[in-house]
Parts: C-alpha cells; structure tokens; sequence
C-alpha cells in the first residue's frame, strides 16, 4: 500500500477512538475572555500538549505568556524537506445564553453524523484534526514527509494580545517555509476553499461636543449648532452617492484585483438572490464598478458600526444635543496601513468640522491585512488536495473577515501563510449550538496528509 493507503486505512481504523479523544478536548470549557476560567485555559493548553507527545511530536513545551499560554511542538528530522508551521488556538467564545443550547455546550454530543460542542468548528476541532494527522503519518510511518513546527495559542477569540510579542521573541524557533492555518470555512457545502488574503482592519471613534449641556431647543434653536447635525453631516461626506469612499487618499494604496483573479471569482457562480435571503436584504449596494465579491473580498470599507446622542426615550425631550457620537470601521486590503488610514480620516473629519465645534477621536485597535501569492506553489499544492478529496474543483478565496496574526506571520516570519479550512460558515460559531459536520473530519484528515506529502516534494524557496 501506499503511504495515503496507509494513512487512510489508520484513520478508518482509529476513528471512534478519535471521537472519543475529540470529545474529551471539547469538553474543557477554554473561554478566554472569562477569568474564572483561567484553570481551564491551562487544563486545555496541558490536554493539547500531551495530544501532541503522544501523537510523537518533540519538544512539547507550554509557554506562559502576560495571558493565556501558548503550546509548542516540533518534529524536526526531515533533511532538505520544507518545514511546515501548523497555527491555531485552544480557546473559544463564551456560550450564552446556554438555554439556546440543544445540548449542553462542554458536553460534546455527536448527532447525525455532526459533532455539537463550543469549539467544534471554532477551532479546536481543526486543532484537533492537525494533531491527528502527525500521529497517524508517525504512527504508520514513523516519520515526517516534512519538518513541522506547531503553535497553538489560548487568545485568538480575545484579540491574540500576546501573540505578536511571543512570535517576535520565539522567531528564530518559529523560521518555517510555509504557515499552515485551518481556521477558515469551505466556500460552500462540499466546495473546497484556500483563503490567501484576509483584510485588515482598523476603527475610530468620534465624539462631537457643541455646548457645555444640552440646550433648550425653542431658545436655542436655528442660532447654535446641533451636535447630531454635525455629526450627520460628517459620517454623509465618508461616501458618495456611488458606494465609494469620499476620503481623499483612501484608495492611493490599494492593489488591483488581477485577472486571474476575477476569472477565478466569475467561476463561483454566486447568487445574489441567495445571498438577499440569506442576509434578509431587498438589494445589495457596494462601490460601483465591482462584483459583490470583489467588494467584500478585495475592496476596502468603511463602515458607521454605531451612532449616539440626544433623546430617544419615550415620547420626545425639546432639546439641542451638546454630544454625539459614532464608531467607525474601516477593512483594509494588501498595501493598505492602517495607521496611515487613520491619519486620512483624522484629516477628512478636520476638513467637515465647523468651527466652534469640538470633536475628539479615539482610535480602536488595528490588523493589518495579508496576501500570500496567488500563483504560489504552497498555494497552488493546497488545492491539489483538497481536489483528492472533494469533487469539485478549489475555489481560491480572500476573506472579508480580518485575522490580525496572520499579518504577523506574513511580516515576522516572512513565510507564505495557507489557510485550508474545513468548517462550514452555517455551524454556528461564536453562537448556540455550535457544530462540526465529521464528514469534513474525515475529509480533512486525509487533505491535510496529502498535502504535507505533496509539499515535501516542492523546492524550498
């Protein structure tokens, strides 16, 4: 038999005792944003660790960090061949409100061939996945096709906030050729996806003060200014009546969308009735001269996320507002700086102040967004076997979500990063009755075994 036949035949034989371990990993309640769950959050990233000597990994090593820990492994002893660095993280949303639970959200129940528990999808079933994978290719073979590296880290539903400083002192350790990410959802049921490009992200928030209180509207008004009217004022002149962003420079920056590329989307087949019921909208509207894709994928936002001031309590209140305020978000793409956009924003709302009017801006935090080659081989190889197991043909995707780490990757390790994910977008992450259909467990075990072998024979670059 061939390796693959070998592997496929392992993970056959193993699966009910996978199942039993994957449950028992899930069942961990790692909320990182809770403190009371800080035992817990140790409890997984020790579980994980011994997953992965027992799996034969090397060097397992839990790593305290200003916050959650972080896990390390390594097996090393593939001469010549690429090495691999395998991210994800351990932790997870919170669960409320428990009592839209089907079952209870730390006591994983498999239905129909579905694994229900918080965490399934989101991310510690791909974790889980990932270390399947080394014990099988270590088990059956008693080696590597390629050297691997992982890292798995307890804050990534939190924001990473120690991550960047682990991977910038750990570089040295983390130096790979490739970062291999399962984190992302399959474009659609049974339609196999590689995400090579995550938008940024960056926020303000601006706080307009006209008057020392709220005024008397019969005495004051039509003589002083109104502080929601200049705000209103403000957030019109972000866009023009065609969906494109009115900020000068805004644009300056941002890379075209190729033709390949377009090519590739076109062959999508996306249907914008779908997507209307789906989103319970009577038409969509973006940036004019741009597919719904291209304006989601590849073309930077900016988005009003909240609006506040005045009276909006019962009935109405005769007043001039003296505050106002919003929070605003912008996506950004490849070669767009966050901190750059945030100066044109600064600039634009100077420009729209009215004088005799004070605004103050708060800056919220910021990603910046990635890109790894379209046609490069690491890339290219991901959908090779994804195609082994899927019967339809790769899709190649951005992502319009932002996860800020991969940049870091991107910049620090100066590594192509691959996501291949194998969750789906209707299971329910961060929300009740969070799920994993174990077909795509199953699938994914074995892409993610073909890959390792497919890349082993790759000249490193």
């Amino acid at each position: 038999m061939t390796q693959l036949e070998n592997l496929n035949q392992y993970f056959t034989e193993n699966r009910e005792r996978h199942l039993d371990e994957m449950k028992a990993f899930l069942a961990i309640p790692s909320i990182s944003s809770l403190s009371e769950h800080k035992d817990d959050m140790y409890k997984a990233a020790n579980h994980l660790s011994d997953l992965l000597t027992a799996a034969g990994m090397e060097n397992a090593t839990i790593h305290d960090t200003a916050g959650h820990p972080v896990v390390t492994a390594d097996w090393l002893h593939a001469e010549g061949a690429p090495t691999v660095l395998v991210y994800g993280h351990y932790d997870v949303q919170p669960v409320d409100p428990v009592e839209l639970w089907d079952s209870m959200p730390f006591e994983p129940e498999i239905r129909d061939n579905i694994m229900y528990a918080r965490g399934s999808s989101d991310d510690k079933g791909q974790v889980f996945m990932h270390v399947k994978v080394l014990e099988a290719m270590l088990a059956s073979d008693e080696k590597l096709p390629v050297n691997v590296k992982v890292i798995f880290e307890g804050e990534e539903e939190i924001g990473s906030v120690h991550l960047d400083q682990f991977i910038a002192d750990h570089k040295d350790y983390l130096k790979a050729d490739v970062v291999l990410i399962s984190d992302t959802s399959l474009y659609a049921p049974g339609k196999p996806a590689v995400v090579y490009s995550l938008r940024g992200l960056t926020g303000i928030q601006i706080d307009v003060r006209t008057a020392k209180g709220d005024l008397h509207s019969g005495m004051y008004g039509g003589g002083v200014h109104n502080s929601i009217h200049v705000l209103a004022d403000i957030l019109a002149s972000f866009h023009d009546e065609n969906g494109h962003i009115a900020v000068e420079g805004f644009y300056d920056n941002v890379l075209p969308i190729s033709d390949d590329e377009r090519a590739a989307y076109a062959e999508l087949g996306f249907d914008a009735e779908q997507m209307k019921e789906e989103a319970g909208v009577k038409t969509l509207f973006g940036e004019e001269g741009f597919s719904y894709l291209e304006q989601t994928w590849a073309r930077p936002t900016l988005e009003i996320n909240g609006v506040f001031g005045g009276f909006s309590g019962e009935g109405v209140k005769t007043v001039l507002p003296a505050q106002a305020g919003a929070k605003i978000t912008c996506r950004l793409v490849p070669n767009q700086d966050p901190h750059e956009i945030v100066a044109l924003l600064r600039a634009h709302i100077a420009k729209h102040q009215p004088e005799g009017v004070d605004i103050e801006i708060t800056e919220f935090d910021k990603g910046k967004p990635f890109i790894a080659p379209f046609d490069h081989p690491y890339v290219q190889a991901a959908g090779h076997s994804y195609e082994t197991q899927y019967d339809q043909k790769t899709a190649f995707i951005r992502s319009g979500g932002s996860i800020p780490i991969v940049s870091t990757f991107d910049e620090i390790l100066a590594a192509p990063v691959i996501m291949m994910g194998f969750a789906l977008s209707t299971e329910n992450f961060h929300a009740p009755n969070e799920h994993f259909h174990l077909e795509n467990f199953d699938k994914g075990l074995r892409v993610v075994s073909d890959y390792l072998t497919e890349i082993a024979s790759i000249e490193k670059i």
